[in-house]
C-alpha cells in the first residue's frame, strides 16, 4: 500500500532557494523565517540569523524552505491554515529587519488554497 505523499504548508520557487543560498554564503547556515503579521512589513516572509527572533507559544512552525525553520503568528495562521505559502523574490526592499534587504531583494509570499485532498490529508496528520 502506498503513503500519501506530505502536504508541504510552504514551499519556496527557485529563485527564493538561490536568494536564501546566498544568503547562507553571507551569514552562515544558520537562517530562520517568520512569516510578517502585516502593518510595516506587508505580510513579508522575513530571515532572520537562527535565534535572533524569539519563537514562542504564539508560533506555529510550517515547514523548512531551503533547510531553514520556517514559522508564522497563531493569528494569522488561523486565517491562512487553508493554504500553502509559496515563497517567492521580487525587486525591492522587504521586511525591514530581514536581512535580504540589503541585496535589492525581498521574500514575499504568495498562497494557494489547498485542494480538498490536500486539506484532508492535513486533517489526518493533525496539522489541519
Amino acid at each position: 500500500m502506498r503513503q500519501a505523499a506530505t502536504v508541504e504548508k510552504v514551499v519556496a520557487t527557485p529563485a527564493a532557494l538561490e536568494l536564501i543560498e546566498q544568503l547562507k554564503g553571507l551569514h552562515g547556515p544558520g537562517l530562520m523565517f517568520h512569516q510578517s503579521g502585516g502593518c510595516c512589513d506587508n505580510s513579508a516572509a522575513n530571515c532572520y540569523l537562527l535565534g535572533e527572533l524569539t519563537i514562542g507559544g504564539g508560533d506555529v512552525y510550517l515547514g523548512q524552505i531551503g533547510g531553514c525553520p520556517f514559522y508564522i503568528g497563531t493569528a494569522q495562521y488561523q486565517t491562512w491554515k487553508h493554504t500553502q505559502l509559496i515563497i517567492d523574490v521580487i525587486e525591492g526592499t522587504g521586511g525591514t529587519f530581514s536581512l535580504e534587504g540589503p541585496l535589492g531583494r525581498a521574500f514575499h509570499t504568495r498562497s494557494r488554497v489547498f485542494t480538498d485532498e490536500e486539506l484532508a490529508a492535513l486533517q489526518l496528520e493533525g496539522a489541519g
